[in-house]
């Protein structure tokens, strides 16, 4: 299979930050949205845009928090997003449309993980949220993304892409739910809706997905539990993070950086669905090393990337969403 997983040797190390990613990229006039802006990852990469000069808009689940952890940055708004509520994401949307403003990024990056936990609709919120919410909220959004000629949209995926598999005929788990195993479809499923947007929309929209590094201190890393992360390498006996970022061990700001570095990088103008990590394009490697404490598997694997399975999942998602 031919593909577009080649680096480009950036010339950004695993250690840099947004800030360094974004500095001389100037984006006055540049409209940007995050999912799950307020926290974390997201909250340095809507730090990060502000203050390179974008206009941006958080979506999330509790506007209230979101508005005091955000208090101060310029240019930032927040709006009501339920990426388990397909009315709140039309809503959502519909909001942003009405603007008549063009939409220049789109950052996915909202997630969840562990369970067993279902939506209203039955689906596994894993996949819900981290998939087919902001599938249908990128769908929504297409006329603003339309209107750009230049959009990005970044999904934030993860190196445990690696070991998911899309269950084809039982993406929702309802025979034997393995939290894990759904997790890892959920960001297969990034990766692949990438692939699909930028095959239908590539002349104008491109499409990423980034593998951010593991951050310890967000809620999806934190919800583990401290045993699991001693383990896992990823903090030490006194609780403190462990940073080593060659080893995929980041910073908030550290695992920021290759979110922005796809939604904003010149160097990928003529270029998108691709897996990123590390400020790069990440190289194709299909050796399913197992994950340790000290090596976390970060490159694209094959069935992620692949066409054939990134239009079936769109076709997938359609029938989802539709009530299938």
């Amino acid at each position: 299979m031919a593909h577009k997983q080649h680096p480009l040797h950036s010339g950004f190390p695993p250690s840099a930050t947004a800030d360094d990613v974004l500095e001389g990229i100037n984006l006055s006039g540049k409209n940007a949205i995050v999912t799950g802006g307020a926290s974390g990852i997201g909250f340095e990469v809507t730090r990060a845009l502000a203050k390179a000069g974008a206009c941006v808009l958080v979506g999330t689940r509790d506007p209230e928090r979101a508005y005091l952890a955000l208090a101060g940055l310029p240019r930032v708004t927040v709006d009501k997003l339920d990426l388990i509520d397909p009315v709140s994401i039309d809503s959502f949307a519909g909001r942003w449309l009405a603007t008549t403003e063009p939409l220049h990024i789109l950052v996915n990056n909202a997630g969840a993980s562990g369970g067993p936990q279902r939506d209203a609709r039955g689906f596994d919120t894993q996949f819900a949220t981290n998939h087919l919410g902001h599938f249908q909220l990128t769908g929504a959004l297409l006329p603003a993304l339309v209107a750009t000629s230049q959009a990005r949209v970044v999904n934030v995926s993860s190196g445990a892409h690696r070991f998911g598999r899309i269950r084809w005929e039982d993406p929702n788990f309802t025979a034997d739910f393995n939290s894990l195993a759904a997790y890892t479809q959920s960001k297969t499923a990034n990766v692949l809706f990438a692939v699909g947007l930028d095959q239908r929309w590539g002349d104008g929209i491109r499409g990423y997905a980034v593998h951010p590094g593991v951050v310890v201190g967000t809620k999806l890393n934190s919800a583990a539990g401290d045993d699991a992360l001693r383990r896992m390498g990823l903090i030490d006996d006194a609780g403190q993070p462990i940073i080593d970022p060659t080893a995929g061990k980041k910073t908030p700001a550290q695992g920021a950086s290759t979110i922005v570095f796809a939604a904003t990088s010149p160097l990928l103008r003529d270029i998108g669905g691709v897996y990123l990590t590390d400020n790069d394009i990440a190289p194709l490697n299909d050796d399913m090393q197992p994950l340790s404490s000290g090596t976390i598997p970060t490159d694209a694997a094959s069935h992620s990337i692949n066409p054939d399975d990134a239009q079936r999942l769109w076709a997938l998602s359609e029938w989802l969403l539709r009530g299938g």
